[in-house]
C-alpha cells in the first residue's frame, strides 16, 4: 500500500498560558445578582458590560450627553411605537427637552390623531378588507386631510400642520398626543408619506399635491437638523425598516453635499428584527469617517420604556 501522506507530530503543538492571553470578558463586566425591591437605576447598573447591554448603556449615555450639550437628538419611528401604547413615554421625553425633533411616516400621523379623538386605534384589517371598508372612518381622513389643507396652504409642513390643528382643536384625549406635545414644546415635527399607503389616501379629501408639498418642506428641516448632528448629535430609529431610513440616508447627503462636516455623530436602530436598510443606512454607512452606530433587537414596548428611563435617570 502507497504511503500518501506523513501523520502530524501533535507532540509539536505550541501552546501559552492563559493567565498571559487577552480575553472579552471579564468578572468585572459580569451582572450583578438581582436584589428584590431594587431601584430601576440600581438595576439598570446591574446589567453586564457586555454585547447589547454595554451597548445600550453607551447610547444612554450618548442621549444624554447630546442634551447637555445642546446637540440634536432625532427621534424616528414606525407608526407600531404608537400603536404600542407608547406616546406617554415619547411625551415625557418631550417635556423633558431629550427629543428635539419627531420625524414618523404616514402612519404615524394617522394613529396619533385616532388616539387623541377616541381614545383608541388600529382597526381588524381584515375583518373590513374583506367588506372593502378597510380604512374608511370618516373622522381620520377629514380631520388630517383638512389639516393638510389648511396648514400646508398657508406655508407650514405636514406635521406642523397637522399638530397645529390637534393642537388648536377640541379632543377628549389630546393629552396623549405626541403632536399636541411636539407642537406645544416647539419639537420639530416631520412627516414622510409615501402616498398610497395610508388610510387617508383613499378618501376623496385626500390632496396629494399639499399632502406631498408638505412633506417636502419636512425633508428640507430635517436637512436642517441634520446638519448640526457633527460632534455628538444623536439619531434614535424605533421600528421603520424602510422609510425612516431612507429619508435620513437621502438628508444626511444633502447635508453633506452642501459642505456641512456631519460626521462624529451616534445613531441606533431599535427594531424586532434585523433588517438590512436600517442597518447600512443608519448603522454602517453614515459612521464611515467618524461616529457610531448601533442596532439593538427587541420589542418596542420593552425597549423604548427602558430605553427612556435609563435617560431620565441619568439626566
Amino acid at each position: 500500500m502507497v504511503k500518501l501522506y506523513s501523520m502530524i507530530d501533535i507532540t509539536k503543538i505550541k501552546t501559552f498560558s492563559l493567565k498571559g492571553r487577552k480575553s472579552k470578558v471579564d468578572l468585572k463586566d459580569f451582572a450583578s445578582l438581582p436584589v428584590k425591591g431594587t431601584s430601576f437605576l440600581r438595576f439598570y447598573n446591574s446589567l453586564p458590560e457586555i454585547l447589547k447591554a454595554r451597548d445600550l448603556k453607551e447610547l444612554v449615555e450618548a442621549t444624554v450627553r447630546a442634551k447637555r450639550n445642546k446637540k440634536p437628538i432625532i427621534f424616528m419611528c414606525g407608526a407600531h411605537v404608537i400603536k404600542c401604547g407608547l406616546n406617554p413615554i415619547l411625551i415625557e421625553l418631550i417635556k423633558r427637552k431629550a427629543i428635539n425633533c419627531i420625524a414618523l411616516n404616514g402612519a404615524g400621523i394617522i394613529h396619533d390623531f385616532e388616539i387623541a379623538f377616541g381614545g383608541k386605534t388600529s382597526e381588524d384589517v381584515s375583518s373590513a378588507l374583506e367588506k372593502g371598508m378597510f380604512g374608511m372612518a370618516k373622522e381620520t381622513a377629514d380631520f388630517i386631510n383638512e389639516a393638510v389643507k389648511e396648514g400646508v396652504g398657508k406655508g407650514l409642513g405636514l406635521g406642523e400642520a397637522v399638530a397645529e390643528k390637534i393642537a388648536k382643536s377640541y379632543l377628549r384625549y389630546k393629552n396623549l398626543s405626541i403632536l399636541f406635545y411636539a407642537y406645544k414644546y416647539r419639537v420639530t415635527i416631520c412627516v414622510f408619506i409615501a402616498i398610497g399607503t395610508d388610510i387617508i389616501h383613499q378618501h376623496p379629501s385626500f390632496d396629494a399635491g399639499l399632502t406631498a408639498e408638505g412633506s417636502k418642506r419636512d425633508f428640507y428641516k430635517l436637512i436642517e437638523i441634520i446638519k448640526n448632528l457633527k460632534k455628538g448629535g444623536v439619531v434614535l430609529n424605533f421600528g421603520s425598516a424602510v422609510i425612516m431610513p431612507e429619508v435620513f440616508l437621502k438628508a444626511l447627503n444633502i447635508a453633506r453635499n452642501l459642505d456641512y462636516k456631519v460626521k462624529d455623530f451616534i445613531t441606533a436602530n431599535f427594531d424586532m428584527f434585523y433588517h438590512y436598510r436600517p442597518e447600512q443606512n443608519l448603522v454602517k454607512r453614515p459612521h464611515l469617517s467618524g461616529g457610531k452606530g448601533f442596532y439593538i433587537v427587541g420589542h418596542h414596548e420593552i425597549m423604548l420604556p427602558l430605553f427612556a428611563q435609563a435617560v431620565i435617570e441619568k439626566l
